[in-house]
């Protein structure tokens, strides 16, 4: 067996190729065998999750920063990462650093890089930035630039050009520009991997699904221990931990990739890699997940999610007022995401609800955690407890709160 890099590939198994003739093979490959920067990135306050994630897929962390981390790598950790991954929201490949003081020093640089090597003529790009500096007011026209090189050494060298636009469901480029500082990407993911594909039916305004897990491994929960969601909405919080209980990689469900639109890609390596993430998956968990609703339009999308995520055996579904969910006599976490008053809910009826929530955690939920994530600091006073954690969070633009309150029974603790 060999190890190439963090991923290990058996040529015995996985190709009638012998071990060598697949090593010179992809050496070949742009990005497939060289070492390069790769900078992951993520929502604001979750990069301490996503560091373990990425330490406990065999990575070494070299730079970490309020929303993205750096590790080096080649194109085959690209896939293995967005395969894996779950609190990431992007994974970009180094393509160039280089300085840039003018818009025509942008077009220069980017003309130079051998294109033809890394994407075919007849595909598509699209260009994302972010560029602050003063030589660039509106980022469109520095994306405009990005694409305008490429198309133009595309055209001198293959006499042809692929096409290009804001759709990011195949080749995208992404340009970090910080006054004379350039660092140009191949986004790997294209679509974000912050949506691990399973939700496809959303209710209201679901939690992405990245922020979901990452609020799940902020939590006391680990498999084994009950899960009680009393107002689950589309499930997404009992989805994800699920997939974490059976080990199913996010990225299986995902059928399109930044990184299958590149030269360098090669499909048989994604298939293997597939196959091992499918290899690790255990449903022999104990159905522990309890999700309720009032809503019987919520409870109905939770299960047909679920059921696309492969974890629907493991969660039970219930309809009712949250105050009346049971809880078990076994320690648990009891955790709920309440609407908090910034796009949705009438803010008088909202701060009954918190009231609400915290009898039920002292009457109902006595020798479990509970947790409350929320964005609304004055709701959140309502629910009456005195927290042991408040882990910040963002949701979208939103500061929240994951609030934790240690239920005691006596000295019966998790």
């Amino acid at each position: 067996m060999i190890r190439t890099n963090h991923y290990i590939f058996n040529p015995q198994q996985n190709s009638p190729d012998s071990s060598h003739k697949y090593l010179k093979e992809i050496a070949t490959l742009p990005f497939m065998s060289y070492m390069q920067s790769i900078v992951i990135t993520c929502g604001i306050g979750i990069t301490e999750i996503l560091q373990k994630e990425i330490e406990g897929l065999g990575y070494e962390v070299v730079a970490n920063n309020l929303s993205n981390l750096e590790i080096k790598g080649n194109l085959r950790d690209c896939m293995h990462l967005n395969l894996h991954l779950r609190t990431a929201s992007r994974v970009l490949l180094l393509i160039k650093k280089f300085q840039a003081a003018h818009p025509d020093h942008l077009y220069q640089a980017i003309s130079k890089i051998p294109w033809e090597d890394h994407i075919n003529s007849n595909g598509y790009i699209s260009v994302t930035s972010h560029i602050q500096n003063s030589y660039i007011l509106d980022t469109r026209f520095g994306n405009q630039k990005v694409k305008d090189a490429i198309v133009d050494r595309m055209i001198s060298q293959q006499g042809k050009r692929p096409d290009s636009g804001p759709t990011r469901d195949q080749t995208v480029i992404y340009l970090h520009w910080v006054d004379t500082d350039c660092h140009l990407y191949f986004d790997t993911s294209g679509e974000t991997i912050s949506k691990h594909g399973y939700r496809r039916i959303p209710f209201k305004a679901p939690l992405r699904e990245s922020l979901a897990a990452a609020i799940i491994k902020s939590s006391k929960w680990k498999p084994g221990i009950p899960l009680i969601n009393p107002m689950a909405g589309s499930g997404t919080l009992a989805i994800e931990a699920g997939m974490i209980a059976c080990k199913i990689a996010p990225g299986l469900i995902r059928e399109n990739f930044g990184f299958m639109h590149l030269k360098s890609y090669q499909e048989d390596l994604w298939i293997q890699m597939k196959i091992d993430a499918k290899k690790l998956i255990d449903k022999n968990q104990p159905q522990n997940l309890l999700v309720n609703d009032s809503s019987l339009e919520a409870l109905r999308a939770a299960k047909k999610n679920a059921a696309w995520a492969g974890v629907e055996s493991l969660i039970e579904f219930h309809h009712g007022d949250f105050t009346q969910v049971k809880i078990p006599e076994e320690p648990a976490v009891v955790i709920l995401n309440p609407e908090y008053g910034e796009r949705m809910g009438d803010i008088d009826q909202l701060i009954e609800t918190y009231a609400k929530i915290g009898d039920f955690f002292k009457e109902k939920c006595a020798g479990s955690w509970g947790y409350i994530f929320s964005g609304n600091p004055d709701l959140s006073k309502k629910i009456g407890l005195r927290t042991s954690r408040k882990i910040p969070f963002f949701n979208g633009k939103i500061e929240c709160r994951l609030l934790e309150y240690e239920l005691y029974r006596g000295s019966k603790k998790i």
